[in-house]
């Protein structure tokens, strides 16, 4: 007898001290779990995975045995940052074009062409980063030069926001192009009756029509370029708004292949061939993909005045701007979509935009509950719109271009109608979330310049003194809820992932400074210095 006593002694000890294997434990770390809570934790247990122990670096520790572990010391950890609304792919595809973002004139531009086709010659020559309101002249340009450097080449440069092209005579004349061209939804900029090169949101499809398609070896790199520089940012999720079919079925070939692991919620390009197969075919979701979304273009940029606004620009009389896809279009999608499990996110840039997404939304959705349709930048909103906001539609926007436009916003809208734009605190009270990102190449890649724009209102300059309309300021745990639990529901995704809690994916960043505390006018050099998606470090 003293001796099974003694046998059952010592194994109730050692069932007391036996720690459950894990893949990895991250101690002594400053977390924000942004769990319901907003609650802070030391460390996290990881398993196949997945997050399965959130808590104290002493407890956890006891319980578990890891096979590698990680003392953060001390330093900040939020869950994998989501970018709500950019072109992933697009991003990838600039890597392969001529740069022209932060050009100071179109001189600069010129050179940049002109070094990259003797660099790396090509019978069409892309670009795209120009913005004429960054030069001391701030007009559109003309083809006149382009025409005189390339005459027999044929070039396309695209407007930072995507809603523009300047196109050289030898790509107008392969497009079919003339001044008698008649065009809906955009417009074929013209002076004293010559086309000048600028193109406009619908027109550009002519020169898509025409620019060579590239390889699928092009694709695969322009894929994987994307998913670096995403990575090093600290993004574990992408909203891409805007693929192909083709594109879509790649970026689930390559994770399948795990060949491209980035996370990637895909908005479906607005084409009827891709509505066609993706509403018939319904939601596709694995671990890497989720497909439920078409992505919808109300009008275009306020940028190169396509945004349309119900009164005309301040700054060009008798000019409204213009709807890229026609209010009977949006409301017949908008049916459409509702019949489905689809959601609908549709770019609204201007004040009348915005008023004829919402209310095709209020209609097509009566009745009808949890279908999180989403405002893509809600950038101009009338006063009196607001409250639609508070029937369960998700404001989608993106804090730098509060701070890139602020130089001008003004004179096109006038200072009153500035008051509804941009306006995130006015959208978050409405709606209970807004979802934070960058719209990048538009904008830069860098999440944490999201945040300072959000939170501070300010350029990396620290202009204005004091924040642009501060009134629509965020405060930082709504800018970082914004940019990983709100995203994340935005899209679905909330039981998976945006927050560090067991059970999700174990998508973090280990950051550079504490991002919640450190003064914000430091915020813009915070880096990620280290990224794990589903526990496996990426950077």
């Amino acid at each position: 007898m003293k001796k099974f006593l003694l046998f059952v002694t010592g194994l109730v000890v050692f069932s007391c001290t036996t720690k459950e294997e894990v893949d990895l434990i991250v101690t002594n770390a400053n977390i924000y779990t942004v769990d319901d809570a907003f609650s802070k934790a030391s460390s996290i247990a990881i398993k196949d995975g997945k997050f399965v122990a959130v808590g104290d670096s002493e407890e956890i520790s006891k319980k578990y045995n890891p096979q590698k572990q990680l003392d953060a010391e001390g330093k900040t950890i939020v869950p994998g940052l989501i970018d709500a609304h950019c072109h992933f792919y697009g991003l990838g595809q600039n890597q392969q074009v001529v740069d022209l973002v932060g050009t100071q004139s179109f001189d600069e531009v010129l050179e940049r062409v002109v070094a990259f086709q003797n660099d790396r010659p090509s019978n069409f020559i892309l670009g795209r980063g120009w913005d004429q309101n960054d030069w001391e002249v701030k007009e559109f340009p003309t083809k006149d030069k382009l025409d005189e450097l390339f005459p027999d080449i044929p070039v396309a440069l695209e407007r930072i926001d995507g809603h523009a092209y300047l196109v050289n005579q030898k790509a107008l004349d392969m497009a079919g192009i003339t001044a008698d061209t008649e065009t809906e939804g955009g417009e074929i900029v013209k002076e004293d009756g010559e086309v000048t090169g600028v193109l406009v949101d619908n027109p550009m499809g002519l020169i898509n029509n025409v620019i060579p398609r590239p390889s699928l070896e092009q694709n695969i790199q322009a894929l994987k370029d994307a998913e670096k520089i995403s990575l090093d940012y600290g993004l574990t999720t992408v909203n891409d708004a805007g693929l192909s079919r083709d594109i879509i079925e790649l970026i689930d070939s390559l994770q399948q292949a795990d060949e491209l692991s980035i996370r990637v919620y895909a908005m479906v390009s607005n084409y009827p061939e891709n509505l066609d197969y993706f509403l018939d075919k319904g939601i596709i979701k694995t671990e890497g993909l989720n497909v439920r979304s078409i992505k919808v273009y109300g009008d275009g940029a306020l940028g190169s005045r396509g945004a349309a606004l119900r009164a005309p620009y301040s700054d060009k009389p008798g000019h409204f701007g213009a709807m890229v896809t026609p209010v009977d279009q949006i409301e017949a999608l908008a049916q459409r979509i509702a019949a489905t499990d689809y959601q609908m996110n549709t770019h609204a840039i201007g004040d009348s935009a915005n008023i004829v997404v919402l209310r095709a939304y209020e209609k097509a959705l009566e009745g009808k509950t949890d279908r999180r349709w989403k405002v893509e930048h809600a950038q101009v909103i009338s006063q009196s719109d607001f409250d639609y906001f508070e029937n369960g539609v998700i404001p989608s926007v993106q804090p730098t271009h509060a701070t890139s436009d602020m130089y001008w916003a003004e004179d096109r809208l006038g200072p009153e109608r500035v008051k509804g734009a941009y306006a995130y605190k006015d959208l978050l009270e409405k709606a209970g979330l807004v979802a934070l990102g960058t719209d990048f190449p538009v904008e830069q890649v860098n999440p944490f310049l999201t945040f300072y724009a959000a939170v501070a209102r300010q350029d990396v300059e620290q202009y204005p003194e004091g924040g642009f309309q501060m009134e629509n300021a965020l405060s930082r745990e709504e800018t970082l809820k914004g940019m990983t639990i709100w995203a994340a529901y935005s899209n679905f995704e909330e039981d998976e992932k945006g927050s560090i809690e067991p059970g999700k994916f174990a998508d973090f960043v280990i950051l550079s400074d504490d991002i919640m505390t450190i003064p914000s006018e430091e915020i813009p050099n915070v880096t990620a210095e280290h990224v794990f998606l589903g526990g496996i470090q990426k950077k």
